[in-house]
């Protein structure tokens, strides 16, 4: 008599999702919902996880503030296979989003998306395939629209503060306005606003507050058994992809 088992179950049945702010990626990304995504990131990140990204985006749209993902009816909707615990489709599905830096994992329950993903690097263009590689450098030659110095000096210098707040070097902030196509001179003006106004900002000082005695009930904690997904978010902008 043979004897069938039962499916095994996810490490999580579900996911509390949110979006991932990125002041960088939010400028000069592109929607998971559009034809850049759809024609370049796809070979990359395959089918499901384009899907994926797509179906959040949604999400995120109508639920800014988060909300809890049902991995079960989101793998059945993507149909995608939901045998192999930590090996499932729907789980590999959620690594690579990490892997290629369009999320990241938050303890182990819980999951920020970016709402924008990054042009493709250079790497990332040079696997493609040749008809699709030369489309991809056609495109980054579009012009971009018009726009008028008040507004290249200020976004270029709201990009250059966002930088040097992430940690980023003068070299590397300048060098990575140039790649983004500004000016030298609008690329120098930049830079040096954000340098002075960080030098000028007042120093915030944490507020020392006398707490009232209160006595912690111990509680049992429970216990939940999760999934930790390896995040290689590159370490640097140039490679943000």
């Amino acid at each position: 008599m043979s004897h069938v088992s039962d499916p095994p179950v996810f490490p999580v049945i579900s996911l509390s999702v949110e979006g991932w702010h990125d002041p960088v990626i939010d400028e000069l990304g592109h929607d998971p919902r559009s034809t850049y995504v759809e024609r370049f990131w796809l070979p990359i990140l395959g089918p499901s996880t384009v899907w994926f990204l797509r179906q959040l985006a949604d999400r995120l749209d109508s639920r800014p503030d988060g909300f809890d993902l049902d991995l079960v009816e989101t793998a059945q909707s993507l149909g995608v296979g939901m045998r192999g615990g930590r090996h499932s489709p729907m789980l590999k599905t959620v690594e690579r989003s990490c892997r290629f830096g369009a999320a990241r994992m938050i303890g182990t329950t819980g999951l920020a998306v970016r709402r924008r993903l990054a042009p493709l690097t250079r790497a990332q263009a040079e696997r493609l395939p040749q008809s699709l590689g030369s489309e991809h450098a056609q495109w980054l030659q579009r012009p971009r629209a018009a726009h008028t110095v008040d507004e290249l000096r200020e976004r270029a210098r709201s990009l250059a503060l966002s930088m040097l707040e992430l940690g980023e070097d003068d070299a590397a902030v300048e060098r990575q306005l140039h790649r983004w196509r500004f000016h030298p001179a609008v690329a120098s003006d930049a830079l040096r606003w954000a340098r002075e106004l960080q030098r000028t900002k007042p120093e915030v000082r944490p507020v020392t507050r006398t707490q009232p005695n209160v006595t912690h009930v111990q509680r049992p904690r429970v216990g939940a058994v999760g999934i930790a997904l390896r995040s290689e978010t590159p370490s640097t902008l140039d490679e943000a992809g």
